[in-house]
């Protein structure tokens, strides 16, 4: 057997690298929240004054709630449409079922610049959807509704992070025992008897953690509103990027990532209590 020092460096040695690349970077970036700006110099001083300059502005607050309004928007577009292409994937036979999750996942392994840009070319003035809707007869000239606004931030994030929904929804499907179902199915419950009280309910820490994934990764996006939102697509994280940028100021910066931080922290928090009851 492996003696305690040995096993005491192995652990050193695996917890470095987290500690090193998460916890440390985390704990510089939450110090820094209690610093100052003064002459464009950063001055390490133990002050509250970026979170009171944060919670006592309207407007930083405004940006925040319908930042959290447009991420709730997104988890909900995300689990109304991943849940039944996931539902959809699971329900086929052999390997049709891996061609279509590889098809649906594919965009994780695409790079994000160019998955914004692909958005842009299909909403744009001369996009495809444009042209769809020309060629219905809905519009009837091509229309910047869907581009430049909040509601281009809305479908773009919506559609991008959708194979993040997909993905451990169908992966909680695939733990669904068929004996279940089969069971179900001889004591007389139809389709969608079985569908609501079993598919569902343990089905839910999937859905959950697809849930947690769109919503976190939509409440950090800053690119996003910065690519297809124009001048109105403001969001917190493009609010918390300019202090960072061109404002020069860090430490109310790193205020506004804390309050991020800790609201992205709740949330899973909360998600992991809900699955858990789940499997219970």
């Amino acid at each position: 057997m492996m003696r305690l020092p040995s096993r005491l460096a192995v652990f050193l040695l695996v917890m470095a690298g987290p500690l090193l690349l998460v916890v440390f970077p985390i704990a510089t970036f939450l110090v820094m929240s209690f610093w100052r700006v003064e002459s464009q110099q950063i001055v390490p001083d133990a002050t509250l004054a970026n979170y009171a300059a944060f919670f006592g502005n309207w407007t930083y607050l405004k940006t925040f709630l319908l930042t959290l309004l447009l991420c709730a928007e997104v988890t909900a577009i995300g689990i109304a449409v991943g849940y039944p292409i996931a539902y959809f994937i699971w329900r086929r036979r052999g390997r049709t079922r891996y061609v279509l999750l590889l098809l649906f996942i594919v965009p994780l392994f695409m790079s994000y610049i160019v998955k914004i840009y692909t958005m842009r070319s299909i909403l744009g003035l001369n996009g495809f959807l444009n042209q769809v809707l020309v060629g219905a007869g809905i519009l009837k000239q091509p229309s910047l509704l869907f581009l430049y606004n909040q509601t281009a931030i809305l479908i773009t994030m919506a559609v991008i992070f959708l194979p993040f929904v997909i993905l451990p929804v169908f992966l909680s499907l695939e733990r669904i025992p068929p004996q279940l179902m089969l069971a179900s199915a001889d004591l007389g419950a139809g389709m969608g008897t079985t569908f609501r009280r079993i598919i569902v309910p343990l089905s839910a820490p999937g859905t959950i953690a697809g849930a947690l994934f769109a919503f976190v990764l939509a409440l950090g996006d800053f690119i996003t509103p910065q690519m297809v939102g124009g001048p109105s697509g403001f969001t917190f994280g493009r609010v918390i990027w300019s202090q960072f940028g061109l404002a020069y100021n860090w430490p109310f910066g790193a205020a506004m990532g804390t309050v991020l931080l800790i609201v992205a922290l709740l949330m899973i928090v909360t998600g992991g209590i809900l699955a858990g009851k789940q499997r219970l």
